[in-house]
């Protein structure tokens, strides 16, 4: 169930600790007013699918890493999208990879949104303000 934006959620999907950390300092420092789940690998994210179809809220946005253990983020997003309900949830890809392939891959999937993670804090900041502006103000979900 999805209401308003502010309450709903950002669900983060990352195995790396280093990375999850960067993500979780960008967003505090930029004051989301979103809760912020956590999944450490494929197979915890999809386990929120479970709880989402038991009525808690979905997230306003799905932060999705490619390269993780059990489940990868390619599997993830592919089962996502192809649910009847949650493949209104945008999805951006934020990993580490530029690989052409995993760019048209998930395209191909339907992720919304493709971001290569910047490694310098500052940069990182500027992604995590983009996304928040974007997917929490400027777009307009269901």
């Amino acid at each position: 169930m999805l209401t308003e934006n502010t309450t709903n959620p950002i669900l983060i999907v990352e195995d790396n600790p280093i990375d999850l950390d960067l993500t979780l300092r960008a967003f505090a420092v930029k004051k989301l007013s979103n809760p912020i789940l956590v999944a450490r690998d494929g197979e915890e994210a999809l386990q929120y699918m479970e709880r989402w179809e038991q009525g808690e809220l979905w997230p306003v946005v799905i932060l999705l890493d490619l390269n993780m253990p059990k489940i990868n983020g390619l599997e993830v997003l592919q089962k996502i999208k192809s649910h009847p309900d949650f493949k209104a949830i945008p999805v951006v890809i934020l990993t580490t990879s530029s690989e052409s392939s995993d760019l048209q891959a998930a395209y191909r999937l339907g992720a919304n949104s493709y971001i290569v993670k910047p490694v310098d804090f500052e940069k990182f900041l500027d992604v995590a303000n983009h996304i928040d502006l974007y997917w929490r103000v400027i777009n307009k979900p269901l």
